[in-house]
Formats: C-alpha cells, structure tokens, sequence
C-alpha cells in the first residue's frame, strides 16, 4: 500500500472512501463513511461535467474552505489582514458561460462542458449555476450552433452573456482558413438566432444577426457592449463589489481606474470624483466613452486605450491622483503595481479573480509602505475552487 497523501475528487474532509488508481491522484469509487457536511448534488450532470467540482458540499463549509484558501494564499507573502464576511453567489444567478458545440445532426448540436480529465463533452440538458433565461436557452443554443460544422477542424464555442436586452452570443472556434461559414450556414444561423429571439450573435466579433443591441446599466449609465466584452460573473456580486468600491473611495479627489473595461466601476467612481480610465482592449474603452452621454451629472471620465502591462501608468502622470483602482486578469498587475508603489498615491484597491497574484502585487505595495487593511472575498464562480476579493490599501 502506498503511503503519504492522496487527492480524490468528490470526496470530503473526515470521509473514508474507496479509491482506485496509483500515486497521488485517486479516482472515487465508493464512499464508505460519509461526512455530515455531504449533500445531494443538485444537477444531473454532477460528476461527468466538468464545470462543478464541489455541489456534494454543504454551503457554509465550502465558504470556509474558500475563505480558508484565501487567507493561506496571502500567509505565503506573510501577508495579515482583517477579512470581511464573505460575498456568496446563489442559484441560478451566472450571466455568463461559455458552452462548447460539438457536431451533431442538422437539427440540433451538442452543447455543453468539457467533461472532467477530458476533451470530451457532456450534452447537457440543464445548467442551474446559469441564469435561468440562459438555461432555458440551452435547446436554441443547440439549433443555433448545428450549422457552424462545415469544415471539420471547427471546435466552436458559443461565450452567452445576459444583458438587459437578451442573449448575446460570440462564437469562437470556428475554422476560418477554408473561408469561414458559407453564405447558406450564415443565413441559417441568422434565422435560428432570430427564432430564439437572440439580441445578437458574433463570431469571433464580426455580427453576423443582430437584432437590438446588447445593453446592460452599470451604475448610472447604460452601456451597449462590444462583442466578447468582459462582465463580471453575476451581476449580485458586480453590485456587491462596486458598492464596496464606491464606499472605500469615499472622499477621493482624483481617481484612476486601471484596467477598467467597459466601466464596471468607472461609472460609480465617477460620481465621486474625476477619473482617468485605462483599459488594454480599444473596444471597451469606445463603449464606455460612449456611455457617458447617458449619465449626465458624473464628474467626467478621461478614458485611454492602453496596454497596462507594456506602458503601465508611470507614477509621475499619477502625481495628482489620490485613488487608484486596479481590476487586472488573472496574471495581475505586477508593472502597474510597480508604478502604484513608487507614486504618491495614497489608497489603492485592488480587485482580482486570483488571489496568488493578488497576493504578489500585494507584497509589492506593502513593501513601498502600504498596509492592506482589508479583504473582502467574493465567490461568483459558484461550486468551482475559485474566489475572488476586494482588497483596500493604504500608505
């Protein structure tokens, strides 16, 4: 028997299980003595799909354990703070998903998540992480999705937002070198997009139906997105999040919004005081200079195409800027941080969907004088491994 630890899916802390397999990665096969934290799973697909990993776990453990990984991560930067009670994503409140097709008949594709280990897929017929108006879609996505076949090396990817206009659809993944879709597949997609009553649908960014233009209101301002564009996960935790955001800046006088996308905070902040905006990706800033217009009364937004990781704001255009807020992907914002740390600035608040680097950047601003006062952990990826935080510095 093989001694030291073993890691098995589906299982829980204080369970005995039986397990096949060798080395340190085990698969279930029966659990022998089940802990009183184990629930029924509430999806069908539960164990075969790839897209949960913890719907067996009582709710309030699994936030402990989240929490609990949070705070270890920022311990290997020796890094203490006060943690806030944790923000918790609900049934049935996604507004994003990603589904891959797969070829199936005429009629109808296969849609769903990558299974686990594997480059298979899962059909699924149900989805309760997604809202309900995305669930009830699956059957359209299916349809919509049976004509993007025609070269063999397609793989799409249907990446379906809820805005406040509809559905809205970005196809990635579909072979291009033969030419893309022919004409007949693109008037069939377009006629099953408005079967389905769909805002819009792209593929890979170019329209290819579209029927009102996809919206959602981000604090005072409606803001009609550009295909692809990033939201965060449910719109609780975007109203969580920019509130606490909005409170900590309190009192700031000039305010910079680094990484800012189509203005998930941008918006709010700016009715706090002026604000510079910088986002990598040109579309997103085109839509929230846009957006503007229909939020009379802000402060006024400056908002700049910038790529944050090659030309980070240097600390001396942040000389009179008191605030600065960074809501960076998952690789961080390490150069930027770098210029926050040499800067003048006094507060910081750093959003990020990985705490690891996170927590390195963390250290970065600590190490220049910075305390982090505080953490807010926010879980919006539902039944997955992941949590995201607020995080408020000071100097």
């Amino acid at each position: 028997m093989a001694r030291g630890p073993a890691f098995v899916p589906f299982t829980l802390p204080g369970e005995r299980v039986l397990a096949a397999g060798g080395g340190e990665r085990r698969d279930l096969v029966e659990v022998l003595e089940a802990s009183a934290e184990r629930v029924a799973a509430p999806c069908p697909h539960f164990g075969t799909c790839g897209g949960c990993a913890l719907q067996h776990w009582a709710a309030d453990p699994y936030l402990a354990w989240k929490v609990e990984r949070l705070v270890g991560t920022l311990a290997r930067q020796q890094i203490e703070t006060e943690i806030l009670p944790p923000f918790a994503a609900q049934l049935g409140a996604r507004r994003r998903v990603a589904l891959h097709a797969r070829r199936g008949n005429r009629e109808a594709a296969k849609l769903g998540y990558k299974a686990r280990k594997s480059w298979d897929l899962v059909d699924i017929d149900v989805c309760p992480i997604s809202d309900p108006a995305i669930a009830a879609a699956i059957p359209a996505l299916k349809r919509l999705a049976a004509p993007l076949f025609e070269h063999p090396k397609s793989a799409p990817t249907l990446h379906v937002t809820l805005t406040d206009s509809g559905l809205d659809i970005d196809i990635s993944g579909v072979e291009r070198k033969s030419g893309g879709l022919s004409a007949d597949a693109r008037v069939l997609l377009a006629d099953r997009a408005a079967e389905a009553a769909f805002a819009r649908v792209t593929i890979d960014g170019e329209v290819a139906y579209q029927a009102r233009l996809p919206q959602v209101r981000l604090g005072p301002a409606t803001v009609a997105l550009p295909p692809g564009a990033f939201l965060q996960a449910t719109p609780q935790a975007e109203a969580v999040m920019a509130a606490f955001v909005a409170a900590e800046a309190a009192g700031a006088a000039r305010i910079a919004d680094l990484y800012c996308g189509v203005g998930t905070f941008t918006f709010r902040l700016a009715g706090i005081a002026p604000v510079y905006a910088a986002d990598f990706a040109p579309e997103a800033i085109r839509a929230l200079s846009a957006a503007m217009a229909s939020a009379p009364g802000l402060h006024g937004v400056t908002a700049e195409a910038r790529d944050l990781v090659r030309r980070p704001v240097l600390a001396e255009e942040l000389k009179k800027t008191d605030l600065a807020v960074f809501d960076p992907p998952r690789a961080g914002a390490a150069e930027q941080t770098a210029e926050l740390a040499r800067s003048k600035v006094a507060r910081v608040i750093g959003v990020s969907c990985n705490p690891a680097t996170f927590a390195r950047d963390a250290r970065t601003l600590i190490d220049a004088g910075f305390t982090l006062d505080r953490v807010l952990p926010v879980d919006q990826f539902l039944w997955s491994p992941h949590i995201e935080l607020v995080g408020v510095f000071t100097r």
